[in-house]
């Protein structure tokens, strides 16, 4: 079986394409919630129920105004699990 002309073609533009998504994908900025004793509640009750809803309601027990204060441009405070992940 010969490869012709378009073939390469096509081949140099699935590379260009592949290129391109590796290249903008850059690394993961999403942080982790940290595996300690203050925490170590949230991660028993995903464990327990499988549930973010569940395991995210004491978010806003410590991650307040008085506390501790979110970043000036940080998205709305219900859905912590959402964006930040359990490490495994």
């Amino acid at each position: 079986m010969k490869i012709d002309k378009r073939d390469w073609l096509f081949i140099g533009l699935i590379v260009v394409v592949l290129g391109i998504f590796f290249a903008i994908s850059g690394k993961e900025k999403t942080k982790f919630v940290p595996l300690d004793d203050k925490h170590k509640p949230f991660y028993d009750t995903f464990a327990q129920t499988g549930s973010k809803k569940e395991a995210e309601k004491g978010c806003e027990t410590c991650h307040n105004e008085k506390g501790v204060p979110f970043p000036p441009n940080h998205p709305p405070k219900n859905r912590c699990l959402l964006c930040h992940k359990l490490k495994r």
